[in-house]
């Protein structure tokens, strides 16, 4: 390992078992992994899910969604309901990102691939589908994303964390 301070450095506890040597993701490439995945899910995918979504309503429901399009919507029942759709909608682009990304490509993401990091479980073997799910379901806790200053959540709650790969 280097002298740089690491994002993610486990208690000595955590770790103790586990010595494959390998180098922590500084909190600058977690930060621009969370920044680059973030605008890559809510301008591409969300745009995608989003013409999904609306071909759908389209077919099976079309006058829902004329009334969601008209001026004649009833006010805040319709509101209620299309927030409800966008946050349903945003938690559905989360989870299948990070979990596809993260188990399909071994760990990696499109900001991981940028920064030249990967999620591993702490042993350093790849992880699991039951590990990317795991992980992707504890980001959408409420203010996991602060648990960034430490050990993020969806590392410690995962035995998972993020290393360098180059």
């Amino acid at each position: 390992m280097n002298n740089e301070t690491p994002l993610t450095d486990p208690s000595p506890d955590i770790l103790s078992e586990y010595d494959v040597g390998y180098q922590y993701a500084t909190r600058g490439q977690r930060f621009l992994n969370y920044l680059i995945d973030n605008l890559l899910m809510r301008f591409g995918l969300s745009y995608l899910t989003g013409i999904l979504l609306g071909l759908f309503l389209q077919t099976f429901f079309p006058d829902y969604l004329y009334e969601i399009a008209s001026d004649e919507s009833s006010g805040s029942s319709v509101f209620t309901t299309n927030y409800l759709l966008a946050l349903i909608l945003a938690y559905f682009n989360y989870i299948v990102y990070y979990t596809i990304c993260e188990k399909l490509f071994q760990g990696y993401t499109l900001g991981k691939l940028i920064t030249g990091t990967k999620a591993v479980r702490l042993d350093g073997t790849a992880l699991s589908f039951k590990d990317a799910l795991l992980r992707s379901l504890s980001r959408i806790v409420p203010f996991e994303v602060f648990s960034g200053f430490g050990i993020p959540w969806h590392d410690s709650w995962t035995n998972t964390t993020v290393i360098k790969t180059r």
